[in-house]
């Protein structure tokens, strides 16, 4: 129930694919993919989680790919006319 009222407040389903160093071998990226409800264009969240791996752990940064997708919006949500019950 706490995700429906994220996303009624505009926070949307956030993937982010994070390529770093291999801390033992720098020369090659690893995938790490990071998913959790953001608010988008800011992303609290995920600058919080990147704020932590860049302080916290030893594979260095490379890139980072976002994708947000508004899983319920205002528009989508509507009211039923009927209600049908089948035994």
């Amino acid at each position: 129930m706490a995700s429906l009222s994220l996303q009624m407040r505009d926070w949307r389903l956030t993937t982010a694919e994070i390529l770093y160093h291999l801390p033992d071998h720098p020369s090659l990226l690893q995938s790490y993919t990071w998913q959790d409800y953001d608010l988008p264009p800011a992303f609290p969240q995920l600058r919080q989680f990147l704020d932590f791996w860049s302080h916290n752990l030893e594979g260095k940064l490379h890139s980072v790919k976002i994708a947000h997708l508004p899983i319920v919006s205002p528009g989508a949500a509507r009211k039923a006319d009927c209600l049908l019950t089948i035994q």
